[in-house]
């Protein structure tokens, strides 16, 4: 038996029998926290001016702040049913695995 290949040190994915509800249901909800916290990172994204997230002028520090205050608000929005994505994420895998 062949040991599938693992890419940039990430596992290869597991075959769809191997697959556990709970897995995959926090996958869909990383899933979606990345895509809320991409939506978040552009909806404020830079259009010529000088201004920063917040109105102030933008720095290193305004910008690293805001970013993690992005992605920790896109993972509790996740946690907490977020946009619905993850839920026809699993809705959609499951029927394809059964």
């Amino acid at each position: 038996m062949s040991t599938p290949l693992a890419l940039n040190g990430m596992s290869a994915p597991l075959p769809p029998a191997s697959r556990s509800p709970q897995t995959l249901a926090a996958a869909a909800k990383q899933f979606e926290a990345l895509m809320i916290a991409q939506i978040l990172k552009e909806s404020h994204g830079h259009d010529g001016d000088d201004g920063g997230w917040l109105g102030s002028e933008e720095d290193a520090g305004s910008a690293t702040g805001a970013g993690l205050a992005e992605e920790q608000f896109a993972q509790a929005l996740a946690r907490n049913g977020g946009l619905g994505l993850s839920a026809q994420i699993v809705s959609s895998l499951s029927a394809q695995t059964k």
